[in-house]
């Protein structure tokens, strides 16, 4: 089994429509989308079987008010302004608790307790396929976490070409995501910060010396910092995979949950190229 994860470095580059599209070029039945925090590959392969269960990250602390004082030492030392007086009791905002255990160590009656959050949701679809995913609920942290559970939903026996829709930027999803692969296609854009983030998550990458390899998308809205992009990958000996053009095409094939590889497009066409550059860089 050979597992390809899609990273960009930053949202918005067309990361999924490419991610989308190595799925059916390769036929995979094995897949998943590890952007937790805004998944948006089911909107393509959304059907089968659909199974969902909650996730639970850290713990978050509760005021137990029977044993409470009200001295206010466990706001004076939360880090995270969690915890309000309301001039009658201490109570904790969930939504800023980080469930870190500074409260219940400081406080001198033992009020606090913890107890369990649901922080999102585990999704598995199964048809002709399994596609694992997941949800992070707004506010929840442990975004991390929630991918390597997201990753052990997928089929460990699978033979064939495993696609792994991965989250933006450099962060610690990222990380969890990149765990276990054997090829990150880096997906960038021909602006300033595109740019940026790819030497940025090139970078991220290297240090878990892992095979990779670069296109770029919508090229030819900036000729110079695509030919930028391009020197800088090939004075630094990284594997140029090709440019995807610009098309206001793809905005209407999205908007209708169609394949991009589907469509007799130039953009198609380019993406198929890119998947045929990257089944040599691995010998498949």
């Amino acid at each position: 089994m050979k597992k390809i994860l899609v990273l960009s470095g930053k949202g918005g580059t067309g990361k999924t429509t490419i991610a989308s599209s190595f799925i059916k070029l390769a036929k995979s039945k094995n897949f998943a989308d590890c952007d937790v925090e805004a998944p948006n590959l089911h909107l393509v392969y959304k059907q089968g079987t659909y199974n969902s269960k909650p996730y639970y990250g850290l713990k978050i602390a509760k005021i137990n008010q029977e044993k409470c004082l009200n001295c206010g030492i466990c706001q004076d030392n939360c880090r995270f302004n969690a915890i309000d007086f309301n001039g009658l009791e201490y109570k904790i905002n969930p939504y800023k608790c980080e469930g870190c255990g500074v409260c219940g160590f400081v406080c001198p009656q033992g009020a606090i307790d913890y107890i369990d959050s649901v922080s999102g949701s585990i999704d598995l679809y199964q048809d002709n396929y399994l596609f694992s995913t997941g949800s992070l609920k707004m506010g929840s942290g442990n975004s991390g976490l929630l991918v390597t559970e997201v990753k052990k939903q997928l089929d460990k026996n699978y033979e064939e070409i495993t696609v792994i829709d991965g989250p933006p930027g450099i962060g610690c999803p990222v990380i969890a995501s990149m765990s276990g692969v054997d090829f990150v296609l880096l997906v960038t854009e021909p602006s300033f910060s595109g740019f940026s983030d790819l030497k940025r998550i090139i970078e991220t990458v290297e240090k878990f010396k892992l095979d990779f390899g670069v296109c770029i998308n919508k090229y030819d809205i900036n000729i110079e910092v695509s030919n930028k992009i391009k020197s800088y990958l090939k004075a630094n000996n990284y594997s140029f995979l090709g440019d995807i053009s610009y098309s206001e095409k793809v905005n209407e094939i999205i908007n209708n949950r169609k394949l991009v590889v589907d469509s007799n497009t130039i953009v198609g066409k380019e993406i198929k190229d890119i998947y045929i550059n990257t089944m040599k860089l691995l010998n498949w």
